[in-house]
């Protein structure tokens, strides 16, 4: 492990995918820091074009890049649309990359995801943990693209000596995450279902699965500081475990999101869904060692996130949900 100062101060910065929950974490964390963000629109700049993608990084020259951008989703949308999250993720990053190498970009940061791991990898998971094992199936298309991103990065710091680092966020949620039922992660999906299920005064709500999974849980404004902190602290070739090292079954989840929401009806275990891996924590002690701890515990991160999610985006999804069953 290395520790390596960075100065990011006056640096221009390219956060990719900045319009998603991690990359608007990053932009209002970066707000903090001395620096020139720069960022574009995929209507402007497809990232799966490698012309396109070299044109505007040619012409931006930025110095710094947080590659955020990617093809993301649950278990549902990983099984419907699996050539989608094979192919978009590998060339968003593979475009992303070497065009970061061949323009001389002095350092980049690839956000991954602890999907990566072996589906019964030993817990909690080590960094070394990556490719010892089968993956868990109903996200292998995606973690197949992640890893593939990993070992560009290693590669480019071999073979050219290119500080190009890679971070592994756990589970996510906070502002701006997707609150679409067959596209969304756990937690959305079951804060949105809590809360129509209050809305409609339903007796119970269904949860995916056995409610017996293990799951941590990480706010994405930490994870953004996290990233922050990587790039100014790490350089390395292993990538890094971005989490809090605590973890929580699915069925307490649902109940603590419940009560979050307001919701007092009963739930429901749909054992005909697909749990996934059955436990997933990871060891967060290489990035503890150098420096960075979690702030933000899980209870006050739902209460925020609901908030979020009432103030932004409760109403059009509720009118939306309305109209499709009309």
């Amino acid at each position: 492990m290395i520790s390596t100062p960075f100065d990011l101060t006056g640096k221009r910065v390219f956060v990719a995918g900045h319009r998603g929950m991690v990359g608007s974490a990053l932009m209002r964390r970066l707000e903090r820091e001395n620096v020139d963000v720069r960022t574009v629109d995929r209507q402007h700049v497809d990232l799966r074009d490698q012309a396109a993608v070299n044109c505007w990084i040619e012409t931006v020259k930025p110095e710094v890049i947080f590659l955020a951008a990617a093809k993301v989703g649950g278990i549902f949308a990983n099984n419907r649309y699996p050539a989608d999250f094979l192919y978009d993720n590998l060339m968003i990053e593979a475009n992303v990359i070497h065009a970061a190498y061949e323009l001389g970009v002095e350092k980049l940061l690839l956000l991954g995801s602890t999907c990566i791991y072996p589906k019964l990898s030993p817990q909690p998971i080590t960094e070394e943990a990556l490719l010892t094992g089968p993956l868990e199936p109903t996200n292998e298309w995606y973690a197949i693209a992640k890893i593939a991103g990993i070992k560009l990065c290693q590669a480019y710091r071999r073979q050219h000596g290119c500080d190009f680092i890679a971070a592994q966020p756990t589970n996510l949620y906070g502002p701006g995450d997707n609150f679409d039922l067959e596209t969304s992660h756990v937690v959305p999906a079951l804060m949105r279902k809590a809360h129509e299920a209050k809305r409609l005064a339903k007796p119970s709500m269904t949860v995916w699965g056995t409610g017996t999974p293990l799951r941590e849980f990480l706010h994405v404004d930490d994870l953004a500081d996290a990233l922050v902190f990587l790039m100014k602290n790490y350089s390395g070739e292993m990538h890094i475990n971005c989490g809090t090292g605590e973890e929580i079954s699915i069925a307490n989840l649902a109940k603590m999101i419940c009560r979050t929401v307001g919701y007092n009806g009963g739930l429901e275990f749909d054992g005909t869904r697909p749990d996934g891996t059955p436990r997933k924590l990871t060891d967060v002690s290489r990035i503890n060692a150098i420096g960075w701890h979690h702030k933000i515990e899980l209870l006050e991160g739902l209460e925020g996130a609901y908030q979020w999610f009432l103030n932004e985006a409760a109403s059009s999804l509720s009118n939306e949900a309305m109209t499709q069953t009309r």
